[in-house]
This record gives C-alpha cells, structure tokens and sequence, in this order.
C-alpha cells in the first residue's frame, strides 16, 4: 500500500488470516486512504484513538503516535500485530484494547471505520462520550453505501453535531463534534427469553443474532448429540446458547467456550452465570482465533455454526480454518458437528479434511454435518 498521496511512507499490508487465493483480497480499503489523509502527522496531539481497523492498516501507518487499537475482534488484534511485524515495527507502539475497556482520557484524534453492526457503533460512541472533548477530532469513515441516516443520527445523538464528506472512491467520512447532547442511559447487554427453557440470554453490543435466537442455531439446537463425556467445544460460541443446551443436556462433559470476540466469550460466560452457576466449574471460556494454540487430541466433540463473512467481506476462509483446527484437537474417533447453509455446500469441505462426511439431517436451508477423525495418516 502506497501512502504517498497523503505523507506516509509505503507499507507492505497483508489481510489476517491469509489465503491462497489467486487473486487474495487486500489489506486496506478506500475508507482507510480517506481517513489518513485527513491527518497531518504535525498536528497529531493527544492520544489517538482507532476504531475497528480490521487489519491494521490505520495502527500500522500510525504507529510512531502510540495508539490504541480498539476492536471486538481477536483476529483484528492479530492482524495487526502481523502487519506491524512485516513493516519492522515494534508491536508495543500499538496498545490494543476491546470495546467494553475503559478508553484513554482526552484523546486528540479519534479515527473510526464504522462496524458492520449499529449496536456496536452505539457502544462504542456511548464510551467515547465518557473520554472526548469538544477538542478531540473525531472521524468516522466506511463505504458509502454502508453509511446510512440511522449511522448519522447515532453520532449526532451521542456526540453531538455530525457532517459528511463527498464521496471518493466510493467511500464517505463523518465528522464528528462533541458537545455532550441529552442522552438517556442504556443497559450494558440487551436480554431476551429463551423459548423453551427458564433461561434468560443476555448479549453485548457484537454479538450475532443477539435481539433473538437465530433460526440456524435454533435447527441445530434441535439436532444436538446427547451423551456425551470428556471436553466439548462450543467453537464460535457467540451468546453461548449451543454450549448451554451442551451443558444441561450432557452432565459428565466439560464445556470450553470459543470465539474471536471478547464480546461473544463475556456474554456466553453471563449466560452460564446467569442461568446455570452450579455449572460454572465445567466451563473454560477463551478467546482465540478458531483453535489456535491448543493442543492436538484435546477435545472429544465439536460444535460449530461457523460464520460466512468476515465484517463486510463474504468468505468461507474462517470456517476454513475452523475445520482444520478442529481436526487438529480432536481425539481419534472424536466428531465435529456443523449447522450451515445448504448452499455453503460444506459437506465436500470437511470430507476433503477428514476424510469423511455425513448429513445428519436437513431441511430445505440448513443442514446438520458429522465428520469424525479416524486417525488416518495426512
């Protein structure tokens, strides 16, 4: 990525995790290029603050300013790190912190890519609100089809007044100003009852599906193996609702709840202490890219409704990746079980890595699947 319209030095930027793709989507969009040139590194004051920076284009251009890098995302986090790696830069000139920490006092500039889901933006303003000041310069940049009145109306409702930029490149800025508007308190999580159950599930901002149970996860909720021993995995976890139904309906297994957002892992650990603390000491929550890191021949079953996308981008690479992992931490004859979209056609996926495949059963959009590692040398 050349930075030579806007004064910054030439970087060598990669996307995390990486593909072999042909042609590998890049690291960077118009929106990065538009908010950076709207610095001029002389008047950086400040602690500077980044939104969302998947991965890490903006960290790693700014990195001689020390910012922080805030996101609800562990990949992004890695991503970063990677990038700044690659460009010989030392990885403590960026500090990272998740949404729900507390922000830095005073920031002189605030750079925000808007995130793929409204609720996270309203988090994510809501804290600002507690750090700014009406001198913090405050920008918010995306594609310009993904910056709607409602994204607008949130920065002016929380912030104060808001203007947008023409569009270049197909992509629009925000600019924000602080002038502490009127605001009403809003709760942490949002809370819903679950159907059937005594349960009560509670969600931060980024978690998926979380004004509701999502009909995939529900068919899969229906469909869940029983009986089983020894570590389950709820792999991608989101609210934890899968890895409950594990506990309550598999007392002699542990349950080891996964995902990439801090989000996702705090509100499944809510979920238990909510609604099953006398299960509290069969859990282990963690927050990891897929199941990297983790011993081989660890776990005896896997759960996984594996996501298709990768915030705005379309992609089967995580479920990719999961699927390799997963074989990877199985026991010998242990079994992974998915719910995907039938059109995702994952069954050729996973017998392609294990060797084997069956359709537990489906309907006419989603499809349980059973792949079992049989031990077989790769």
């Amino acid at each position: 990525m050349s930075q030579s319209d806007n004064g910054f030095r030439s970087l060598t930027l990669k996307r995390f995790p990486e593909t072999d793709d042909v042609n590998p989507l890049q690291a960077w969009e118009a929106a990065d290029d538009y908010l950076l040139q709207q610095l001029d590194d002389t008047e950086i004051s400040g602690p500077v603050l980044i939104f969302n920076d998947t991965f890490g284009t903006l960290a790693t251009v700014l990195a001689e300013h020390k910012p922080y890098s805030i996101s609800d995302s562990y990949l992004s986090e890695l991503a970063t790190r990677q990038n700044l790696s690659l460009n010989d830069i030392i990885e403590s000139n960026v500090t990272f912190l998740d949404s729900t920490a507390n922000y830095p006092d005073a920031p002189g500039v605030v750079l925000i890519k808007v995130p793929k889901t409204l609720a996270l933006l309203e988090q994510q303003l809501r804290a600002l609100r507690k750090v700014v000041t009406p001198e913090t310069r405050i920008i918010a940049g995306a594609k310009a089809r993904d910056i709607h009145n409602s994204t607008l109306e949130l920065f002016e409702k929380i912030l104060g007044p808001t203007t947008t930029t023409l569009a270049w490149k197909k992509a629009r800025l925000i600019n924000g100003t602080f002038t502490k508007p009127e605001l009403q308190d809003a709760p942490d999580t949002l809370s819903w009852k679950l159907a059937g159950t005594p349960w009560t599930i509670h969600n931060h901002a980024n978690v998926f599906s979380r004004t509701g149970l999502d009909i995939g996860a529900r068919f899969f909720i229906e469909n869940l193996p029983t009986g089983l021993e020894g570590e389950i995995v709820d792999l991608g976890c989101g609210n934890g609702v899968v890895g409950l139904h594990l506990l309550d309906q598999n007392p002699e297994a542990n349950v080891v709840f996964v995902d990439e957002s801090p989000m996702a892992v705090a509100s499944s650990r809510m979920n238990v202490e909510v609604n099953m603390p006398e299960n509290l000491d069969r859990c282990e929550f963690m927050i990891n890219n897929a199941l990297s890191g983790v011993e081989p021949y660890r776990f005896d079953t896997i759960l996984c409704n594996p996501p298709f996308h990768q915030q705005h981008a379309l992609t089967d690479q995580v479920a990719w990746e999961m699927f390799h992992h997963a074989r990877r931490c199985l026991v010998n004859n242990g079994a992974l079980y998915i719910v995907a979209n039938r059109h995702l056609d994952y069954f050729r996926k996973l017998k392609k890595i294990f060797g084997n495949c069956e359709t537990i059963i489906g309907n006419n959009k989603f499809v349980v699947l059973k792949a079992v590692k049989t031990g077989r040398v790769r």
